[in-house]
């Protein structure tokens, strides 16, 4: 992060990319540390549920196709049925686990990798021992913002549900217009949920740089996508993409790969395993450089000695950023 600001607002996609790598390749004994210690094993948690899921979801169909077998009102069917009901509880807890497990890992990922590149760009000493130190207080800013971005998700999917809904019972289309009016619908229903995601995950570097957090942050970073969106929505289309490429590499070869070896699906896992981990840290690496790209280009400096001492002024306590230091301090262009 040595360019100037005025320079940093014209990075492009491939520019972001370039970025992205020398920092990663400059720092990597300090960005490995963090990837081994909190990205991999995040990215483990993520493939590890949907291996046990599937394990899961099988065991509850081989269940339910004994259960279609046996007759009807014997202890042997309310036996089948009462242990199908359990399984599917036992579902629900294990995904409730996983969610709140991949929560705390996911923020504390964020917070640790947006502060690494914080200390990086002001040139200020870093180490694992004092990522890992501030990590948790960050951390606390960061929960509010995503609960924040899931009550927005949660209204905007109820929003999505009454609209199909209502639709649906008033106009009572035809099966062919239905389904044109379906496709079109789940299209502009993914865009805005796209957005919502996109905003989210700026707003989760504002919250750790800045005083602003919550939907104070969402507000924010909604403001500073404005004039390179396309640029954003390009960098986390992409990111997004492959690392849903890597989720269905790893469904289909590994998961579902029953006739395969133990070890063929092992090393293969592993293969997936470490290129999530990879993209995971390149994703958190992008989106923090995007936010000082977008600062450029609404011409907010950031004050390089101010944010130095913010960031040192970690003494038990977070301390953010005033509102001074980083908002709209105007630069010549």
């Amino acid at each position: 992060m040595d360019r100037e600001q005025e320079e940093i607002q014209f990075l492009g996609f491939f520019g972001i990319l370039q970025e992205s790598y020398n920092i990663v390749i400059s720092w990597r004994k300090i960005f490995s540390q963090v990837m081994l210690a909190l990205i991999l094993p995040l990215s483990f948690i993520y493939l590890a549920q949907i291996q046990i899921t599937q394990l899961l979801i099988a065991k509850i169909s081989t269940n339910e196709e004994t259960l279609e077998r046996t007759p009807e009102g014997t202890r042997s069917y309310d036996r089948i049925s009462s242990l199908i009901s359990s399984e599917w509880i036992e579902i629900l807890l294990f995904k409730i686990g996983y969610l709140l497990f991949f929560l705390i890992l996911a923020l504390l990922s964020t917070s640790a990798v947006v502060y690494t590149i914080a200390c990086i760009y002001t040139a200020k000493e870093i180490t694992f021992k004092k990522v890992m130190s501030v990590v948790p207080k960050v951390w606390k800013r960061l929960m509010v913002t995503f609960l924040c971005n899931f009550v927005i998700v949660f209204a905007y999917n109820v929003v999505a549900v009454v609209i199909a809904v209502f639709a649906i019972l008033v106009f009572q289309p035809s099966k062919s217009v239905g389904g044109i009016f379906l496709l079109f619908y789940l299209i502009i229903y993914s865009v805005g949920l796209f957005y919502i995601n996109m905003i989210w995950q700026l707003a989760s570097v504002v919250s750790v740089l800045e005083e602003s957090y919550g939907l104070n942050a969402m507000a924010k970073s909604r403001s500073l996508i404005k004039g390179k969106m396309a640029l954003c929505v390009a960098i986390f289309f992409v990111l997004g993409l492959c690392l849903f490429g890597v989720e269905a590499v790893f469904k289909i070869f590994v998961v579902m790969a029953y006739e395969k070896g133990l070890g063929y699906r092992v090393g293969l896992g592993i293969v997936c395993l470490s290129l999530m981990s990879i993209l995971m840290l390149f994703a958190l690496v992008m989106q923090t450089i995007i936010y000082f790209v977008c600062k450029s280009y609404h011409h907010e400096n950031i004050d390089k000695s101010a944010l130095a001492n913010h960031l040192g002024e970690y003494l038990g306590e977070y301390v953010p950023l005033k509102s001074r230091d980083v908002q709209m301090e105007q630069f010549e262009v």
